[in-house]
């Protein structure tokens, strides 16, 4: 077998890296955190942004999963995505976690460019699933 890159690596180990974090956000929004949550009024907030966060660790996860066949086509376009992912989610859900905290307002704007993110991520799949580009 050829000296190749593993371009699982990335998506694997981000995968692994928003579940655990995913899950710990999550349960501090359920426990921890959830009277002032209720105060604020960011109970949906925090949920979304969890919700989102471990969905797209999940999809990672997918991701790796589908780059680690030697015969995948497509991989390169699937690294963005994962790239995408990771930066959707850092702005997306980030930004509702912070929110949700209390941070400052302009974050508001933050969130959407972090669902553009996540949405380039998806169309990065799409693609992958179609392309004609030979495995690396």
């Amino acid at each position: 077998m050829p000296n190749r890159p593993d371009l699982s690596r990335f998506p694997l180990l981000a995968a692994g890296l928003l579940g655990l974090t995913g899950v710990g956000l999550g349960a501090m929004g359920a426990h921890a955190l959830k009277a002032m949550l209720l105060e604020r009024g960011m109970v949906q907030a925090w949920d979304t942004a969890a919700q989102y966060h471990l969905l797209h660790g999940v999809a990672l996860l997918g991701a790796a999963g589908w780059m680690r066949n030697d015969a995948a086509a497509g991989g390169r376009r699937l690294l963005w995505a994962a790239r995408c992912w990771v930066a959707g989610v850092c702005l997306f859900s980030g930004s509702l976690y912070a929110l949700a905290l209390g941070g400052p307002r302009w974050l508001g704007p933050i969130t959407p460019l972090g669902g553009l993110a996540l949405m380039a991520g998806w169309l990065l799949c799409a693609t992958a699933a179609v392309s004609r580009e030979k495995p690396a």
